[in-house]
């Protein structure tokens, strides 16, 4: 049967998509792209802030349509949405055929063969295995993301991912190398290690860690970037920045998601670190050559005029080369839902202008500062006359792009050497010579 499918939401998401079209796929399913051909369409849904929600809900209902219009005769839902919201899910939309949490992939052909035959079928029991499988990569062939834990332990007061999620467990080490040497044979030379609390690795098993971990993993044969995302303030070390900062192969690309400045606003939200230490951490990692990255929320309950200028005045101090920021969402089950001092929506948008108006500068400035700079730049794809790729300072799904003009054609997924040529607030420009154009800088 032919089976569509539509992935929102993280990177992570994305990589129970890739999971759940090799269970598919091991059991005879065909994928097709436009939904109109599909017999079976499968929604992996988001359920992290309101939003997101609204966007999954309206996906359901949009490839609904399709059992009335197209081929489709199962109608699946399934992920974090899902997960939390399955009984409500059932209950308003008939149309949904078979629905699954994030725990149940391996069964998605069991419960859509029991679907045609007019069971509504699925289940939302959440397991506490956790192992890789085969993928079927949904990125370009040259990088791929590699999910190392699962679940978080950290319950921040406005994040629902543990009610999703549950609890933070280790991927075992050897399965992550296996996974990871079957990517490189099959052309990843691009691989990005990710979890909820990326930094955590290792904490629930015995003998590893996150550099260990990386250690390993650069002598794999056919990687030439290893990129981490996602690590957590207050357990990222300077043993961590030194051993990134000594490998030939990892980004030198710090993601630290710090969620806001302010010590009273980081305590109301039960993050734990001291702001200072973790400015000292990230000045550290810049002097190593690493590109900082993060994400901040605004408007989270009780955020004064005050506190929102802490966060303000310490982004302008550390000019992070990335940032992004959301206004807070309530999320039902968390403690931050039913708050006092709820800020008011238009004055969160309002503060989040403001925020982002200063990024902007920031970022401007940060990107001009690389110009003249002789970059290694991965090429993924063209645009009217110019290649279009990423250097190691920019991860891909979440950062800007650099504009390459070269006099040789260049294939996606070589990796060139380019000069920095010119900046904007959120992408390059680059220049590729006559000798680098031409040449694939990966085949050394």
């Amino acid at each position: 049967m032919n089976v569509g499918v539509i992935s929102l939401g993280c990177v992570k998401n994305r990589v129970d998509t890739e999971e759940m079209l090799f269970f598919l796929q091991k059991d005879g399913f065909r994928f097709v792209s436009d939904p109109a051909d599909a017999e079976v369409l499968i929604v992996n849904t988001c359920g992290f802030i309101a939003p997101a929600k609204e966007e999954s809900v309206d996906a359901i209902l949009e490839m609904a349509q399709h059992k009335k219009t197209g081929r489709c005769r199962v109608l699946c839902v399934t992920g974090c949405l899902a997960q939390r919201y399955g009984k409500e899910l059932l209950e308003e939309i008939p149309e949904i055929d078979v629905l699954t949490g994030v725990s149940q992939y391996p069964q998605l052909s069991e419960y859509i063969r029991s679907a045609l035959k007019g069971h509504r079928a699925g289940s939302t029991a959440r397991g506490r295995d956790f192992a890789g499988c085969g993928r079927v990569l949904t990125t370009a062939p040259y990088s791929a993301y590699v999910r190392i834990a699962e679940g978080c332990d950290n319950r921040c007061a406005y994040c629902a991912i543990p009610l999703i999620r549950g609890g933070f467990r280790s991927r075992k080490q050897d399965s992550i190398l296996d996974e990871m040497r079957g990517l490189a044979a099959q052309g990843a030379k691009e691989q990005i290690l990710i979890s909820q609390d990326t930094s955590r690795y290792g904490a629930d098993l015995e003998g590893v860690s996150l550099p260990g971990l990386l250690l390993e993993a650069e002598k794999i044969s056919g990687i030439q970037w290893l990129r981490v995302l996602y690590c957590y303030p207050d357990e990222t070390s300077r043993e961590l920045i030194d051993a990134m900062a000594g490998s030939e192969k990892i980004c030198r690309y710090l993601d630290l998601p710090l969620q806001h400045a302010s010590p009273a606003v980081l305590k109301r939200m039960k993050r734990r670190g001291d702001i200072g230490e973790i400015r000292d951490m990230l000045l550290y990692a810049r002097e190593k050559g690493f590109a900082l990255r993060t994400t901040v929320m605004v408007g989270f309950p009780g955020e004064t005029d005050r506190e929102f200028q802490e966060l303000m005045d310490f982004c302008a101090f550390v000019q992070f080369d990335r940032l992004g920021a959301f206004a807070f969402s309530p999320e039902e089950g968390t403690p931050a839902f039913d708050m006092q001092d709820q800020i008011p929506e238009e004055e969160k948008q309002r503060r989040l202008g403001l925020l982002l108006q200063i990024q902007q500068r920031i970022s401007l400035k940060r990107n001009r500062l690389r110009i003249g700079e002789n970059a290694e730049i991965l090429i993924t794809g063209r645009k009217d006359n110019d290649f279009l790729g990423r250097s190691r300072w920019e991860a891909p799904d979440s950062d800007g792009l650099i504009r390459v003009k070269s006099a040789l054609p260049l294939k996606e997924g070589q990796i060139i050497r380019a000069r920095i040529t010119g900046a904007s607030e959120y992408d390059l420009k680059a220049e590729a010579s006559a000798q680098s154009g031409g040449k694939d800088e990966s085949a050394q």
